[in-house]
């Protein structure tokens, strides 16, 4: 999972190697932190949120087969 949020994430920032993802696994859920340069911030959350929850909704479509909540967290 950590992977398919860096690469969603690198693709749509200016500043590409300024992103970084770290991944902690819980008993119950995975939890993905996102974190991208000031100016990208804009970028990864869209307007009203939307691009932050298709990359949600995309995370939780993949990690269907897991039986794990998958949490991605924007900082």
């Amino acid at each position: 999972m950590k992977e398919l949020v860096e690469v969603i994430a690198k693709s749509l920032v200016d500043h590409p190697d300024e992103v970084v993802v770290t991944e902690k696994e819980t008993e119950k859920s995975i939890i993905i932190k996102l974190h991208v340069a000031e100016g990208d911030m804009g970028k990864v959350i869209g307007k009203q949120g939307r691009i932050a929850k298709a990359i949600r909704s995309v995370v939780k479509a993949a990690s269907s087969k897991e039986e794990k909540k998958v949490i991605v967290d924007i900082e």
